[in-house]
């Protein structure tokens, strides 16, 4: 899959498997940071997302500090989707 493709289904995924009502997947900047002043996710939204990638990707994230650097932003998120997905 194309890089600009991926990043385009990573943010329609996040908007829907977090049930963010008030998000348009267009609305969310590659390199806006997912939690804190970006898209405001929090620790939960976190844990979320890593079931979010075993699921869809067949990535495991077993160390916290890895899930930190993983879920910065669309940009990360897809960088490491495109080295480590199994499905």
């Amino acid at each position: 899959m194309e890089t600009a493709a991926l990043k385009q289904q990573l943010k329609k995924q996040i908007v829907e498997f977090l049930n963010l009502i008030s998000v348009n997947p267009d609305d969310i900047k590659d390199d806006e940071p997912l939690f804190g002043e970006g898209l405001r996710l929090d620790s939960i939204d976190s844990i979320e997302l890593i079931v979010l990638l075993n699921r869809e990707y067949g990535i495991v994230i077993e160390d916290p500090k890895e899930g930190r650097k993983i879920l910065t932003s669309i940009n990360t998120m897809a960088d490491y989707i495109e080295k480590h997905r199994t499905k």
